[in-house]
């Protein structure tokens, strides 16, 4: 009886139109955020802010990106790695190259690299679709792992394609406790959730869901597709971008070309699948179920007191966390978000449904 939106009328466009129209959704959501931001630095342990905390916002960050692009726009990529590690090392550069560079502007550049060769390798995708731009997408990996491996201006010469970043600091403030990353972090994905948000609701966003639907119908309404399919591109680039930088200055410190590899882009695409394609919720919700469950499974044996080894609990849980992909997918192929769309219109109704 508690979620209801009886006598919440609306009496302007604007209004109707708002990020959360359901008075309760809007309040959820500030407690949420103010939970993150007040309670959880006060209350969270060193390994869950290194271990959890930071690698979930990071990693939800990328799937929001990836998901402008394969959920909204329709447009499959398997290069997601590539792009984060572009944003990466772009940043890397700006910040050790460009003499009292500020952080935030290197993450920015970092992504802003990271949208140029996103476009780049967009252009396929006005030609081919599907699983070919898929491919043509994976070209994209190979191209920087090859790259930041072999030529040594962006690793700064290092010998061993090694880089680290030190003395981390915005404003003046430093950014070296974790719980001083998790608030840099934290604040990063609150703003590009909502700028995400606001994009997929105004123009651009309706041209790249009809993109999505039909481009031919598109095209035929006015839509340019080039125009809707390369902004795509950009915006899920940048995104992904600045996750790459962040990924490699706040949480890892210290990295190398295998820390963007292929895996990260089939992880960060299985996250977007799982979440729900076509939701800014679901890229959390799928963020969470990759960075979680492994966690959970491998305290499993040892919260039962299971004597078993670490070799056969870490097969364990790699069979039990693909099992439970397959079985999540198979009973809820639309996704996470898509369960709790559901759960929010039952209890709308409840407890009268019909």
């Amino acid at each position: 009886m508690i979620y209801r939106e009886n006598g919440q009328f609306k009496t302007s466009y604007r209004a109707d139109q708002q990020i959360f129209p359901i008075l309760q959704d809007k309040l959820v959501i500030l407690a949420l955020v103010a939970l993150a931001f007040l309670a959880v630095p006060f209350l969270a342990s060193e390994y869950t802010f290194r271990a959890v905390l930071i690698p979930f916002l990071i990693l939800s960050l990328a799937a929001l990106g990836l998901n402008v692009l394969v959920g909204y726009c329709g447009q499959i990529s398997l290069g997601t790695g590539a792009f984060m590690a572009i944003g990466a090392y772009g940043a890397y550069n700006f910040f050790v190259r460009v003499p009292g560079m500020p952080l935030i502007a290197a993450l920015l550049l970092g992504g802003c690299c990271a949208t140029l060769v996103g476009v780049l390798f967009g252009i396929p995708s006005l030609r081919i679709k599907g699983l070919y731009l898929a491919v043509a997408t994976l070209a994209a990996q190979f191209f920087t792992d090859w790259a930041f491996l072999r030529i040594k201006w962006f690793t700064n010469d290092s010998s061993s394609g090694s880089v680290s970043v030190a003395g981390l600091n915005v404003l003046g403030m430093p950014i070296e406790t974790p719980v001083q990353k998790y608030l840099f972090c934290l604040a990063f994905v609150c703003i590009f959730a909502l700028l995400a948000k606001n994009l997929v609701r105004g123009n651009i966003g309706r041209e790249w869901m009809a993109i999505r639907d039909m481009d031919v119908a598109a095209a035929v309404i006015g839509i340019r597709p080039v125009y809707a399919k390369l902004t795509a591109f950009a915006v899920s680039s940048f995104i992904v971008g600045v996750a790459g930088g962040l990924w490699a200055f706040v949480h890892l410190g210290s990295w190398e070309p295998a820390a963007f590899s292929v895996d990260r882009s089939f992880q960060l695409l299985f996250m977007v699948i799982i979440g729900g394609l076509g939701s800014i919720a679901g890229s959390f919700f799928g963020a969470a179920f990759i960075v979680l469950l492994p966690i959970l499974l491998d305290a499993l044996p040892a919260y039962f007191g299971l004597p078993i080894n670490t070799a056969l609990a870490s097969h364990l849980t790699f069979m039990i966390f693909g099992a439970l992909i397959v079985f999540f997918l198979i009973v809820e192929p639309h996704g996470i978000a898509r369960l709790w769309a559901t759960g929010r219109e039952k209890l709308r109704l409840w407890p009268f449904p019909h």
